[in-house]
């Protein structure tokens, strides 16, 4: 593909309107979420970039052309009302206009990264004097955006390593922090704990917060046990040699069905060496997650159970930003962001833990809940209707907590992420909880 002329920018622009308090912050994020982002594709070759290594996957590299084209949309034109950005670009990298399977014809890596490097300029420009007091949400909303479609890529890569080689570390062997090596004993007997019942307020009304955390409403829950960790492979390895892929007491009509036409008899990312023991297990469905959980006689948390077995200080009644507190999230607290680049023991990180003592509640792998992924009473859209009410569809469950690979920046206890029932390449584990008796 061509080269493509660029357009320039410069502050003068724009009106010299808005507040200058933020941008330092917006810059400095920007400028490390984008530097995570190529590092991904430091030594990538063309057919890794355009590959589809999955279906209900785009391809990597359509990933990043899509980031610099949304960024462009909503502060070059939509919010600063300059011409349309790189026009030749729009119909390939836009969300909703090309299907995923014809998204493999792409510009070569140097030239998305000159698309995604000359957008950014003109967005930097446009900081300077943007009226951040009316625009720093969509700001924060576009900075989780990158790191939401980073993940993504991180995903698209592990699948296709996964069908190349057949390991369960889909990035390599990466060194584990000290408090994993320390880790590696036994978690037996694995604990459950117990939640007193009472009324909390769930979701989040900061400036970063999605259209789907909002508004903070009040729930009233029952007295539940929950698990102290996610279900680790050690424990999953009893249910697949209790035949539990192949019974089908343990799984719901719909789980049966989807397990008959896809005969899986393992999670997607699983190796039975002892190493991994104590790391969660990841790569499993809704419907394996839920099948587990009949097998061991308990159910998946409700996401009102889980935000409140992770984020509730329990002798004042307060949410937590994150269940160590409202300090961001560090190495020395979570597995997150590829700082690690892989799972790990999911006692590895004890000053994460949950007021309640809930471990690895941010970070290492998604959890299943049992929920539907609904809008919260009085609901508002937001940067547009599609970004998740299209999906309030009863069709999509709802995974909370982060993975490993989840940047910093879509961190948090009310984070929601939702996926089909069936999809299980994504670094998805889960924790089991019980009602009181």
């Amino acid at each position: 593909m061509t080269s493509l002329s660029k357009p320039t920018i410069s502050s003068q622009s724009f009106p010299a309107t808005g507040s200058r308090l933020p941008t330092a912050h917006l810059r400095q994020s920007m400028t490390e979420c984008r530097e995570s982002t190529l590092a991904l594709f430091k030594g990538m070759d063309y057919e890794t970039l355009c590959c589809q290594a999955h279906p209900d996957f785009s391809p990597v590299g359509w990933h990043l052309g899509h980031i610099a084209y949304t960024e462009s949309l909503w502060l070059l034109e939509r919010s600063a009302g300059y011409p349309s950005q790189f026009p030749e670009y729009h119909r390939l990298f836009a969300a909703d206009v090309l299907p995923k399977v014809d998204r493999v014809k792409l510009p070569t890596l140097p030239e998305i990264k000159d698309y995604l490097g000359t957008i950014r300029e003109q967005v930097f420009a446009y900081l300077a004097i943007a009226p951040i007091e009316q625009q720093e949400r969509l700001w924060r909303w576009l900075l989780q955006h990158e790191s939401q479609h980073c993940e993504t890529i991180a995903i698209v890569l592990a699948i296709k390593a996964q069908q190349e080689t057949l390991q369960f570390l889909p990035l390599g062997p990466c060194p584990l922090p000290r408090s994993a090596e320390r880790s590696r004993r036994s978690l037996s007997p694995y604990p459950m704990i117990q939640i007193p019942a009472g009324t909390v307020e769930m979701g989040h009304d900061a400036i970063a917060a999605l259209d789907n955390e909002r508004p903070i409403h009040r729930v009233d829950l029952e007295t539940f046990w929950i698990d102290r960790y996610p279900v680790t492979c050690e424990q999953y390895r009893l249910f697949m040699q209790a035949d539990g892929y192949q019974t089908a007491a343990y799984w719901s009509v719909e789980g049966w069905q989807w397990l008959q036409q896809h005969l899986v008899t393992q999670p997607f990312y699983w190796s039975n060496h002892s190493t991994y023991d104590l790391h969660p297990v990841c790569g499993v469905s809704w419907y394996e997650a839920e099948a587990y959980a009949n097998f061991v006689g308990k159910r998946l948390p409700t996401e009102a159970e889980w935000e409140k077995a992770a984020a509730w200080k329990s002798a004042a009644q307060l949410p937590l930003s994150f269940p160590w507190g409202n300090e961001p999230p560090s190495p020395l607290l979570c597995n997150y962001g590829h700082k690690v680049g892989q799972t790990t023991p999911v006692n590895a990180y004890p000053q994460g833990a949950s007021p309640f003592g809930c471990y690895d509640t941010i970070g290492n792998v998604w959890e299943w809940t049992s929920s539907w992924f609904r809008g919260y009473p009085d609901f508002a859209s937001y940067p547009y209707h599609g970004y998740s009410q299209t999906y309030f569809d009863d069709q999509h469950r709802v995974l909370r907590g982060g993975s490993w690979a989840t940047r910093s920046w879509a961190l948090r206890n009310t984070f929601r992420n939702w996926y089909y029932p069936h999809v299980r390449e994504i670094f998805a584990g889960f924790r089991c909880a019980q009602n009181s008796h």
